[in-house]
């Protein structure tokens, strides 16, 4: 297939664009992005045939900044007739079989999602269709590609597949996340969102659970807090504003109230440390630095607010700083950035210090 079609935030497409672009020429997949403003999607038209399925397999979804969700695909479709939709997609679909998954799904925008009690329906028969087309198999099964159907416009749809182990697990790559009541913010959402987008289910048992301790850099009024209580955590709330009562009650919060880039821990056995604070990227990111040289955590998550414009570029810039700043101190790591669907104008970034030598997590927990 000569497409990839990209799904991203509407208002990022330019940022998309300019991301794909360059990690395609990184493995020598020729081709040009097409794309609308507020379109909440990419293409990117690949020059080879095949282009498309190379970059499907070879380029990490977890890799890109501003995708959420990727899937190689045909042609666009056009003109779908009313009476029978169903056909056109399977001869787009031909080349594939046995996939385990199909998923009928719109870009994130208010005009697409009037497409979606239409897109509920119509995968009903689309399935029968393309199971029995041998295009799709009788049961699901999460080892096999997935088919995706993005209905773009009213009778316009790109139909192709991804592969499951390089496929967000959520229709539109948009995770369900419910606002829990006594949440302080709705700030929350992002750090929930975070742990499972860079951790595995069975990661998060491992690496967030009761007994650890934390730091929350900018806590009040305590929505990061919050995700890391729930967890079990002990966690030492930085911010000179007033914290959440109930998460005071609760016995594993004690507040500092102090300067969150001034503030230094009065132990230094933190396993996870957290930023949401608004100030400029390249401020948050030297904290990062200078806590990652001095050892004191073992993993981070903290948001990069993004100017109004470069932002791919400037994200660039300051993740590639990061790395020359580990590499000149020694430091081994793991880093990853995501436009999460609960940012806005900012990048959540994931740093694990160290990870490939493994961490006692029993010892870190009683100390």
């Amino acid at each position: 297939m000569k497409n990839l079609f990209l799904f991203c935030r509407a208002g990022y497409e330019k940022e998309c664009a300019a991301e794909i672009q360059q990690r395609a020429a990184e493995l020598n997949v020729g081709g040009f992005v097409k794309t609308n403003n507020n379109d909440a999607y990419v293409i990117y038209q690949c020059f080879d045939d095949n282009g498309a399925d190379e970059l499907a397999e070879k380029l990490a979804l977890s890799s890109l900044i501003f995708t959420r969700q990727m899937f190689a695909a045909a042609d666009l479709l056009i003109d779908l007739p009313e009476q029978d939709r169903v056909s056109p997609i399977i001869q787009a679909l031909g080349e594939l079989a046995k996939c385990g998954e199909l998923r009928v799904e719109t870009p994130d925008t208010n005009e697409a999602k009037e497409l979606s009690a239409f897109c509920r329906k119509f995968t009903v028969p689309l399935r029968q269709g393309l199971k029995k087309a041998g295009i799709l198999l009788g049961a699901e099964n999460a080892r096999r590609p997935i088919i995706h159907v993005c209905f773009i416009g009213s009778g316009k749809a790109f139909a192709g597949y991804s592969l499951s182990h390089n496929s967000s697990p959520h229709f539109m790559g948009i995770p369900r996340l419910k606002m829990v009541a006594d949440a302080p913010s709705r700030s929350s959402l992002k750090l929930d969102e975070a742990f499972g987008a860079f951790l595995t289910k069975e990661e998060q048992d491992l690496r967030c659970r009761s007994g650890l301790n934390a730091v929350d850099l900018g806590a009040c009024p305590g929505g990061w807090t919050y995700q890391l209580v729930r967890r079990g955590m002990m966690v030492a709330a930085v911010d000179n504003g007033p914290m959440n009562e109930k998460l005071m009650e609760t016995g594993q919060v004690k507040h500092y109230r102090a300067d969150g880039f001034r503030f230094e821990p009065p132990r230094k056995n933190i396993y996870w440390l957290v930023c949401d604070m608004v100030e400029k990227p390249s401020r948050v990111a030297e904290l990062m630095e200078a806590w990652a040289i001095n050892a004191w955590f073992k993993e981070a998550i903290f948001n990069l607010k993004l100017p109004m414009k470069s932002r791919y570029k400037e994200v660039r810039v300051i993740l590639d700083t990061m790395a020359e700043i580990f590499k000149e101190n020694n430091i081994e790591y793991k880093m990853q950035c995501k436009h999460l669907y609960h940012d806005r104008d900012e990048v959540t970034v994931h740093l694990w210090l160290f990870p490939e030598k493994g961490v006692n997590y029993a010892v870190l927990g009683e100390r």
